[in-house]
């Protein structure tokens, strides 16, 4: 399941209004080499998750119960080259990646947390690499990409929560010509799992979006986005978030995310689902706390993963569930605390609770789950190993027994991923 992407739509923006200027992004191009990058980024992974309700010789779906629990660690390798553009009224350039990860241990009835392929005789691959490439144009501050790539739109999202990200083959055309508005559109038509190197591991037939985000003001944002995923469903999302500055110190957030997905005629599951998260923020200096309530309608639970096992952007996707079943109400609280302020920059925690009830499990009873969740991060301030993170995610996972009839549910596990990451700029 996807961490929670806060103000997401609010940062894009701001970050495409920082690029308008007097003169455009393409007429301040300094060449094709010049404004190259290469980067670096490696992240090891160790995640094991328990099974309290013991051993099983049945499948979730997802992850093998043989023994009770599943358990692997692995390290990725991720080799990011972007070029920049050549000069003129038409930039040109090109962006390559290679991906390699690397089993560091594995095994028969322990496989299944998502980092490996598996091989004939049931264990996660040594070693795999898969290799990308897209080519670019840009005019003004228009960019237009076709190849292989990484995506961050809340209706066709590449998921990034183990060793290795999703990669999206298509064309996205991204567009900030007006102060503070970002307009994309994109077709995709294949779409690679985290944890295989085949180059359309979800048999995506086609996928078109389109996506409009607006900063009001420094405070205030929108955003509206859809996408047609061809053979599957038709789908819709809005995003409002408003910060509020009380004091120096002192503000409040609000962030409003829904969906509407209509199946497109095609799906023998006739999907038809709303679904909306609001959650409020207050932060006092070092500190934040924040409520969020979210709430799924229709005849069946929200649906994703076609479009890519990020596309889930609400407040109550957390690390295990996403708390989006058939008509399920669901609350949070959560805590953050950023250790800069006492004296230790770079060391943070979080914690939070989610419940979540009402839910259509398709018997008499109603389904129940909850979630706490516990996390720590230290980041490298300087120095040589500057950047280099350490993380520790944690989960407590319960649901009543009703939950286990759900496809891609367990009813009671603990989940434990101990997470090191390490970016390097070489160019």
């Amino acid at each position: 399941m996807q961490v929670m992407k806060w103000s997401v739509i609010a940062l894009a923006v701001a970050a495409g209004t920082s690029q308008m200027a007097v003169a455009s992004s393409q007429s301040e191009s300094n060449g094709f080499i010049e404004d190259s990058s290469f980067n670096i980024f490696n992240r090891a992974l160790y995640m094991n998750r328990d099974f309290k309700n013991g051993a099983d010789s049945s499948t979730d779906g997802y992850n093998t119960k043989e023994k009770g629990y599943i358990e692997e660690a692995g390290l990725g390798i991720r080799l990011l080259f972007e070029s920049g553009f050549t000069q003129g009224t038409v930039g040109v350039g090109f962006d390559a990646h290679s991906l390699s990860s690397i089993k560091i241990d594995s095994g028969r009835g322990r496989y299944g947390t998502g980092q490996f392929d598996q091989t004939g005789d049931e264990r996660g691959d040594d070693t795999q690499t898969e290799v990308g490439g897209a080519i670019k144009f840009r005019i003004s501050d228009t960019v237009l990409k076709h190849g292989n790539q990484f995506v961050g739109s809340p209706v066709f999202s590449t998921d990034d929560s183990r060793i290795l990200p999703e990669v999206a083959t298509g064309t996205y055309l991204v567009s900030n010509e007006i102060e503070g508005l970002e307009l994309s559109a994109g077709r995709f038509t294949a779409l690679s799992s985290q944890k295989s190197t085949d180059r359309d591991t979800f048999e995506l037939t086609e996928a078109n979006i389109v996506g409009a985000s607006y900063s009001f003001t420094d405070n205030f944002s929108g955003a509206i986005h859809a996408s047609d995923v061809e053979d599957h469903f038709k789908k819709q999302y809005i995003n409002l978030n408003y910060n509020l500055p009380l004091a120096e110190d002192q503000a409040l957030n609000f962030d409003l995310n829904a969906y509407r997905t209509k199946d497109d005629g095609n799906n023998p599951d006739e999907i038809d689902n709303k679904i909306w998260s609001l959650a409020a923020a207050y932060s006092l200096g070092a500190h934040t706390f924040t409520l969020a309530h979210q709430r799924s309608s229709g005849d069946t639970a929200y649906a994703y993963g076609v479009d890519g096992n990020g596309t889930i952007w609400l407040a109550n996707s957390v690390q295990i569930s996403d708390f989006d079943r058939e008509d399920e109400r669901s609350w949070q609280a959560r805590y953050d605390l950023n250790m800069a302020e006492y004296g230790v920059p770079g060391l943070s925690f979080m914690t939070r609770y989610v419940y979540g009830d009402n839910i259509d499990a398709g018997v008499s009873e109603e389904g129940k789950e909850h979630e706490f969740n516990f996390e720590t991060k230290y980041v490298i301030q300087e120095g040589a190993a500057k950047d280099l993170s350490f993380r520790v995610r944690s989960s407590i996972y319960r649901a009543n027994s009703v939950m286990n009839d759900v496809e891609g549910y367990s009813a009671d596990l603990n989940d434990l991923r101990l997470i090191v990451e390490y970016p390097l700029s070489v160019l």
